[in-house]
């Protein structure tokens, strides 16, 4: 059974930081794409940022682009969100995802198959 278990959110003040985590556990992943996407109150879910387990290749949406870092550590089978002078308007529920990895970047809620529960972030101004 695949999980993927999100940790490391919190409430921070505007310009602080946080790491969010993700364990997965249940599969291999190395054919995988692991995404984070973020969903605030009345707000479509979107995509935040995304790595290929095999080979690292990042991509990242602008809004957070020089601010949050994705990275993996494939011997703890973590991926992790390294979100940097936050703004109150990255408040959101956020989301570790994995999807089988193609030949563009993924980007989109269907194209991931797994999701975890989310772990709530909140930045106060």
């Amino acid at each position: 059974q695949v999980q993927l278990v999100e940790s490391g959110g919190g409430l921070v003040q505007a310009g602080g930081s946080l790491r969010l985590s993700c364990a997965a556990s249940g599969r291999t992943f190395s054919n995988y794409v692991m995404g984070w996407f973020r969903q605030a109150p009345g707000k479509e879910r979107e995509f935040v940022a995304a790595i290929r387990w095999s080979g690292g290749r990042t991509s990242y949406a602008d809004s957070v682009k020089g601010r949050f870092t994705i990275s993996r550590d494939n011997a703890k089978n973590t991926v992790y969100l390294q979100m940097n002078s936050l703004k109150p308007e990255d408040t959101a529920v956020y989301y570790c995802a994995a999807g089988p990895s193609r030949d563009y970047e993924l980007r989109r809620r269907l194209e991931f198959d797994y999701w975890g529960q989310g772990t709530q972030v909140t930045v106060s101004s």
